[in-house]
C-alpha cells in the first residue's frame, strides 16, 4: 500500500521507550511483509501481542476439487449460494490455483464471538450487497455496496454488518495486492492518468483500543486449516501505529473509466494487480466516439490467462442472459467474445451502465464441488447460433 498513514499515539522515534501514563511500557510490533523489505507498519500494544493462552483443535477448510483441468466456459449462479449465519462458514470457494482462491459468501450475522486473520493470503472482499464496518486492530473502515476491501495477510479483524442481507465476492491471494505499476511514479504516488487517486481511498479511522485481559478466541487460516488460539488479552489493544501496511477500502463507483475513439482493451479497466493475476472494474461509461466504432469487445484468445467476470449490476452489453451475482469463466486455450447479436446491438450506442468485476489469472483455475453445483451446464454453447 504505497501511502503513509498513522493513527493514535506513537513515540517520536522508532524502537525507543514508549511509557504508559500509569507506568510500564507499551510493546512495539513490526507488522511487515516479505521479510523486512515489503510494506510494513509499526504497532504499539497495551499488552504483549504474543500472549497465547491455549491452542484448541484445528479443522480443515481445504476446498474439494471437482474439476482439476478445465477448458469449458462456464456460468455460475452466485446468488444460488444460500446465506449462512457465520461469516467464515458462509465463504464458499469456487475456483483456485496455487496463487489465488476465488469465491462468494452470504453472511447473515456479524462477527462477535471470535476474531479472524488469514496468515497465508491477502484478502479482497467486494461488497455486492450490504453495509457495515470492517473492524481491525488498526482502526475501522465503514463499507457499503460497491466497496473493495483490501485486507493484508496477518491482519486481525471482525466485520459488523448493518443487516442480514449481505453478498460478497472475495478472493485470497498468496501474492500481495498492489495498485498497478503503470499508475504510479517511482516514489509510489498515483499519476495523473490513473483512473483513481489517493483521495479515493477509505483509510482506517477511529482506532479502538481495549485494555482488557480474558479469553479471546482468534481463528487463524493457515495451510488450509483453521487454527483456533485463545489469547489472554484483547486483540484490539493497539494505542497507535504508523506505516504503509494496513487495510483500506476503495469504491468501484470512484473508478474513472478511460475511453477513446475506438474500443479500448481490458487493461484500461485494471484496478489492482499481483504477480499472478489482475483485477479490473467495468463501470458505467461513454462508448467509443469514432463514427464507425464497434463498442462491443472484439473476439480474443485466452492463451496466457483465465478470465472470470463477476456481474454486479446493469446490463452487461457483451453478454446475453446475464444477471446479478452470476459469474462467467472463460478458460485459457480457446477464444471468446461477445455473444451473438451483442456486436450488432452495440453499434450506434452512446453509453453503457454495466458494473462488473473481472479477475484474470495467469495460471489455470480448478473448480470446486460447490462451483459445479451452481454451474448452469450450458454456457459453453451460448455462442453457437441456431442450436
Amino acid at each position: 500500500m504505497p501511502i503513509y498513514h498513522k493513527l493514535g499515539k506513537i513515540p517520536q522515534k522508532r524502537h525507543t521507550i514508549f511509557e504508559k501514563p500509569q507506568g510500564g511500557y507499551y510493546y512495539e510490533q513490526l507488522f511487515g511483509t516479505e521479510g523486512f523489505v515489503g510494506m510494513a507498519s509499526l504497532l504499539y500494544h497495551t499488552y504483549r501481542p504474543t500472549m497465547v493462552k491455549a491452542i484448541l483443535e484445528a479443522y480443515s477448510v481445504e476446498p474439494k476439487i471437482a474439476v482439476d483441468k478445465n477448458i469449458t466456459p462456464r456460468k455460475m449462479l452466485g446468488f444460488n449460494i444460500l446465506p449462512k449465519d457465520d461469516f467464515l462458514e458462509s465463504r464458499t470457494p469456487l475456483m483456485l490455483n496455487n496463487d489465488v482462491l476465488i469465491g462468494v459468501s452470504a453472511p447473515k450475522k456479524s462477527m462477535i464471538d471470535y476474531f479472524y486473520k488469514n496468515a497465508d493470503a491477502d484478502e479482497m472482499l467486494f461488497i455486492h450487497k450490504g453495509s457495515g464496518k470492517l473492524r481491525t486492530l488498526l482502526g475501522t473502515i465503514e463499507f457499503e455496496y460497491g466497496d473493495y476491501l483490501i485486507i493484508p495477510r496477518g491482519m486481525i479483524y471482525q466485520i459488523a454488518f448493518d443487516s442480514e442481507d449481505n453478498r460478497i465476492f472475495y478472493l485470497e491471494t498468496h501474492h500481495p495486492i498492489y495498485t498497478p505499476k503503470r499508475y504510479r511514479n517511482w516514489f509510489g504516488q498515483l499519476l495523473e492518468h490513473s483512473p483513481y487517486c489517493e483521495r479515493d481511498y477509505k483509510l482506517p479511522q477511529n482506532l479502538e483500543t481495549y485494555d482488557q485481559k480474558g479469553d479471546f478466541l482468534l481463528k487463524i487460516k493457515k495451510q488450509n486449516l483453521m487454527h483456533q488460539l485463545v489469547y489472554a488479552s484483547h486483540p484490539f489493544d493497539v494505542v497507535g501505529w504508523d506505516g504503509y501496511n494496513f487495510p483500506y477500502g476503495f469504491s468501484i463507483h470512484n473508478f474513472e473509466p478511460i475511453t477513446g475513439r475506438i474500443h479500448q482493451p481490458p487493461p484500461v479497466h485494471q484496478t489492482f494487480e499481483t504477480d499472478s493475476f489482475v483485477v479490473c472494474s467495468f463501470c458505467p461509461r461513454l462508448y467509443d466516439y469514432h463514427p464507425q466504432s464497434i463498442p462491443a469487445p472484439y473476439n480474443h484468445s485466452n492463451i496466457d490467462s483465465e478470465e472470470l467476470l463477476y456481474y454486479v449490476d446493469g446490463d452487461f452489453m457483451s453478454r446475453n442472459d446475464i444477471g446479478k451475482g452470476q459469474m462467467t469463466l472463460h478458460p485459457g486455450g480457446i477464444p471468446h467474445g461477445p455473444h451473438p447479436g451483442a456486436m450488432e446491438r452495440s453499434i450506434g450506442k452512446k453509453e453503457t451502465n454495466e458494473l462488473a468485476v473481472m479477475v484474470d489469472t495467469f495460471k489455470p483455475l480448478k473448480l470446486t464441488m460447490e462451483a459445479m453445483q451452481i454451474d448452469d451446464g450450458k454456457y459453453y454453447q451460448s455462442w453457437a447460433e441456431n442450436l
